[in-house]
């Protein structure tokens, strides 16, 4: 009974949490629940107009993931909902399918929402957290800044109140300059003025909602002074009321269709989502983000949206800092958030009439600024030329190609570039530090004793199929131009497991030495690599390989052997410790 109750609990783990609950942890939890929840406002609406979806579908993905959420998460702090990079990609998948916010755009959304939801639910479950560690952060740092950029063009549109359409970012560009003469200048007025607005009411009062506050104050302007007449669009008549549960349109050849862009939404959105929690996560330590658990947690608010008419959805890093700030201790947080979203489409979305568009493209637009990593970037070029190479490559790649060929290109380059070093690890000759029992590189330090005859070589590495040859190079090239080499020594302490390719390499390069008169030892070798030396026969009483403790022992057993003064010398074998005679 225990034990099914402590897997009740790690699958659900508000029932862990909550029936502990401390009072003391009120006050945080209730500030924190009702600044997110007016936080989650504009930002739902505001992004939900990114998504091409009418913007009263971003409170209701607000309210719904928010709850749900919760019951399953690991995280204590992270703000799901919403995000500026997800919306941006259901845009740029739906767009060529169907007109955006038709209602076919509008259930192709929903069921996303859903397959999203479902996918990373399965990944969940099958523990296939460990995923996002293959994503590289110079690839997500490259992808969220051109998506960043991708996102503020796409605003500027409804910030200076013209038309203006384009696939492609610079298309889009020369679109919006085409048509500049066209601007609304009050539109234009109201949008610049609310961005600025944004930006430094946020340096100054982090924790107070800014994004209401600028929501508020446009709808009185434009109500007061009628601007609606002049030319500022609004989002006029929103519907008020809870969304009913509706299941998706499952349609198969709609999935099929949306099955690549589910797959990158659900795994961009757990990047984004993992990373956030777990930055916060290493600010308190008092509680564990597991991956696999946060999957469930955001693959069943993904899919409880979709029977509410809501979109896809994701950790906020800018909101669950805030959420942080301002005192959230537990998940009661959010569901005082949804609490106040619920409130809102009951009692409040007529306010939102006259509320302009472009006031929901400022607060897009302040949102994403952070986004753009230049001072990574900076770093990157001074400190490691490479993983420059693939947080440029992947940049260019989303702003010039498209969204998912950016991530793609991202991240085959890192496993281009992993695969590379793997193939070509490093491997240093060895020499004695004067007076010492301690070997060095050759090339990082001076005056080090080296051996006519001895060539000691250091493999930093697994030895496998895709590095192997690279060790039997460095060993013929440094005997090729040392004919005075009659031993070769390995040492072997990095060394922690052989495949069958590197065990045949091994096999070889012994046995091609000793047609050339030059014996191969090997030093610290770990247990593991005996096992399978010993399995393959290179470990026996008769074998002239011999396996060292240290790389000094075997250094003077060879000058010993050389001058016929033989002493005991300790030697590693398989299955104990032995001596050479």
């Amino acid at each position: 009974m225990k034990s099914i109750t402590s897997h009740i609990k790690s699958f659900v783990p508000i029932f862990d949490w909550l029936p502990a609950y401390q009072k003391e942890n009120f006050k945080g939890d209730l500030s924190a629940g009702l600044t997110i929840g007016v936080m989650i406002i504009p930002q739902g609406m505001a992004y939900a107009l990114l998504a091409g979806l009418p913007p009263i579908y971003g409170l209701y993905a607000g309210m719904v993931t928010l709850l749900v959420y919760t019951l399953f998460a690991s995280s204590r702090h992270l703000s799901i909902g919403p995000v500026a990079i997800d919306s941006l990609l259901l845009a740029n998948g739906l767009i060529g399918i169907a007109i955006a916010g038709s209602d076919h755009y509008i259930s192709l959304a929903i069921l996303l929402a859903f397959m999203v939801g479902a996918l990373q639910m399965t990944m969940g479950i099958f523990r296939l957290g460990f995923l996002v560690n293959f994503v590289s952060n110079p690839v997500i740092s490259g992808f969220t800044s051109a998506a960043a950029i991708i996102i503020a063009f796409s605003q500027l549109k409804h910030l200076l109140g013209i038309e203006a359409s384009g696939e492609k970012t610079h298309d889009l560009m020369y679109d919006i300059i085409r048509n500049i003469g066209s601007t609304n200048l009050i539109t234009f007025g109201l949008g610049l003025a609310s961005v600025l607005f944004l930006h430094y009411f946020k340096k100054l009062f982090k924790n107070i909602p800014g994004g209401l506050l600028i929501i508020i104050l446009n709808i009185l302007i434009v109500y007061l002074f009628n601007l609606d007449a002049s030319g500022v669009k609004t989002l006029r008549d929103v519907p008020a009321g809870l969304p009913s549960f509706e299941i998706p349109q499952f349609n198969l050849a709609d999935m099929r269709t949306l099955l690549p862009l589910a797959l990158t939404l659900s795994f961009i959105s757990f990047m984004e989502s993992i990373a956030s929690a777990r930055i916060l996560q290493m600010k308190h330590k008092n509680y564990t983000v597991h991956p696999n658990q946060e999957l469930i947690g955001i693959g069943a608010a993904n899919m409880a949206t979709s029977f509410f008419n809501g979109m896809p959805v994701a950790g906020s890093l800018s909101r669950s800092a805030v959420n942080d700030q301002a005192g959230a201790k537990t998940g009661l947080a959010s569901i005082i958030s949804a609490s106040i979203v619920l409130f809102t489409l009951l009692f409040l979305t007529g306010f939102f009439y006259y509320l302009p568009y472009t006031v929901l493209a400022a607060i897009i637009i302040s949102a994403v600024f952070s986004l753009v990593n230049v001072s990574l970037a900076k770093k990157l070029w001074s400190q490691n030329r490479r993983d420059f190479l693939v947080f440029l490559t992947t940049a260019l790649s989303t702003l010039f190609i498209n969204i998912e060929a950016g991530i793609i290109t991202g991240v085959l380059l890192s496993l281009g570039l992993l695969i590379h070093q793997a193939s070509y690890p490093h491997i240093v000759e060895l020499g004695r530090i004067p007076t010492t029992r301690i070997f060095r590189n050759i090339e990082r330090f001076q005056n080090l004793e080296r051996y006519e005859s001895i060539l000691i070589v250091r493999f930093d590495a697994q030895l496998f199929f895709a590095n192997a040859h690279a060790l039997r190079e460095f060993i013929e090239k440094k005997v090729s131009l040392r004919p005075t080499i009659k031993h070769v020594v390995i040492e072997a302490s990095a060394i922690n497991g052989l495949d069958a390719t590197a065990v045949d390499m091994v096999i070889d390069l012994n046995q091609d030495l000793k047609t050339r008169g030059i014996e191969l030892y090997m030093v610290n070798v770990r247990g593991p690599v005996r096992d399978t030396l010993e399995r393959n026969g290179l470990i026996h009483e008769n074998n002239t390989q011999y396996y060292f403790l240290n790389t000094h022992d075997a250094i003077n057993y060879i000058l010993k052997q050389e001058t016929n003064d033989y002493t005991e010398y300790v030697v590693q074998t398989n299955e104990n410790t032995s001596f050479l005679p």
